[in-house]
């Protein structure tokens, strides 16, 4: 399975942070954002990953990141969204890199306390379909939002709802066979504009053969000022807890 970063968009709920970088090179406390995703996708086993990045400071991540040795990756790649047209937009532009493969994709501001490796195998022994990474939230509206069934079967996914069925949301982390790419081509445009996550994922459930894991430890993305902070802050209280062990 080869990974895949999502890192576009112009960030401008952090103006003005983002006139001069990147949304995904701030700084989480100690590290740039774009290394957890990263790291996440290394600790699962992953070791050729592309950053799909746009906006007018994508050279940014390769004078950052550069061929990846530092994360000990085999192949580092990137690719370049124009415009805004969507989390499954920006993830056409991996097909070329998957090459037949399957992808594990993480939302470039996506931080989590714990690992899925786990999730990534289980997803491997499936053969074939998606996965979704789910979690309990106090403001499932917020987010798309999961129904699960007695069984751990997904029953609907459901965009922003005024009225949540459920509090599990769906994170930034995402499993996708191959086939993915076929179904990103016949999407059409939400109201937004945008190629929506969620239409690939309901296709997926439609066929089912779409499967979930509710994810250990906290989940923050960082695409606010409010969540910058947050994540800084779990970040840095993760690593002194572990000093403390």
């Amino acid at each position: 399975m080869k990974g895949v970063v999502l890192a576009g968009g112009l960030g401008s709920r952090l103006y003005p942070l983002t006139k001069i970088t990147n949304k995904h090179l701030l700084p989480v406390f100690d590290k740039p954002m774009i290394f957890y995703p990263i790291q996440c996708l290394v600790n699962a086993g992953i070791t050729e990953i592309m950053v799909v990045t746009g906006g007018n400071y994508a050279g940014h991540f390769l004078q950052l990141l550069r061929n990846g040795s530092d994360f000990g990756l085999r192949r580092l790649g990137y690719a370049y969204q124009e415009g805004e047209g969507g989390i499954a937009d920006a993830l056409k532009l991996a097909e070329e890199f998957a090459d037949g493969d399957s992808i594990c994709v993480v939302l470039g501001d996506n931080i989590i306390e714990g690992n899925i490796k786990k999730a990534a195998d289980e997803f491997a022994a499936q053969g074939g379909g998606a996965k979704i990474m789910l979690k309990e939230v106090h403001d499932p509206e917020r987010f798309g939002v999961a129904s699960v069934a007695g069984d751990g079967k997904v029953t609907s996914i459901v965009e922003k709802p005024k009225e949540p069925e459920s509090n599990l949301a769906v994170i930034g982390i995402y499993m996708y066979d191959a086939e993915v790419f076929n179904i990103c081509r016949e999407l059409k445009p939400s109201d937004r504009g945008e190629l929506e996550i969620t239409d690939v994922n309901n296709e997926y459930l439609r066929r089912g053969n779409l499967t979930c894991e509710v994810l250990n430890g906290w989940w923050t993305d960082a695409g606010t000022f409010e969540s910058l902070y947050r994540s800084s802050t779990l970040v840095r209280e993760a690593g002194a807890n572990r000093m403390d062990i």
